[in-house]
């Protein structure tokens, strides 16, 4: 088997729980935030019915023709928002949500994005997020307001922390699927997984 070939650039935490099998059951996809689409290669390629919003039309359009080259419908990527995807509630066994969250410019936006988030996800779905954390780097980040921080690497983030996560987890009355997780890169900037399943 060509990994590359098979998974594309898939981000390794989401990867891992393919491996685990966490999503055996799931046909509807959804990758919020898609960019070019390199967390839905294994998706599209093995039949799950997938859906992509990005806010980059060059990444939607790159998108609909890797889709188009496997048969797979097209009219499922769109230019979007995450706060105002055109999707009905409870659409989708599993959402994805990598590396954007973060962009987030206040605590007021991160809501209606996670909010947005949970509304399209049905019940005993699975929602899959990365994003940047302060967990292990807390000392060396410089407070800009709103929650968002300067971070060592040079770049300007919104930050959660596990104390967050488990509030929003609560909040949205989801379960953890998977522990909170976080990777440290070298103290230059931290990103965490936070796996929720909608009870």
């Amino acid at each position: 088997m060509n990994l590359k070939e098979t998974f594309g650039d898939i981000d390794i935490y989401l990867f891992d729980q393919l491996m685990k099998g966490r999503f055996d059951s799931c046909r509807t996809v959804l990758d919020a935030g898609c960019g070019a689409g390199r967390n839905l290669v294994y998706f599209l390629k093995n039949g799950y019915d997938c859906y992509g919003i990005d806010q980059n039309p060059d990444s939607i359009s790159f998108l609909k023709s890797f889709a188009r080259s496997l048969s797979a419908p097209t009219k499922n990527f769109i230019v979007s928002s995450i706060e105002e995807m055109p999707f009905k509630n409870e659409s989708f066994d599993l959402v994805i949500c990598n590396a954007v969250l973060h962009f987030a410019r206040n605590e007021k936006q991160f809501n209606e994005m996670l909010q947005s988030l949970w509304r399209v996800l049905k019940q005993g779905g699975f929602l899959f997020v990365r994003l940047a954390s302060d967990i292990g780097i807390e000392h060396l980040i410089k407070d800009l307001g709103n929650r968002c921080y300067l971070l060592p690497d040079g770049s300007k983030r919104f930050l959660v922390n596990q104390q967050i996560l488990l509030h929003y987890t609560r909040l949205l009355g989801g379960e953890l699927f998977e522990p909170i997780k976080t990777t440290n890169v070298q103290n230059l900037r931290c990103m965490t997984t936070w796996c929720v399943k909608k009870q």
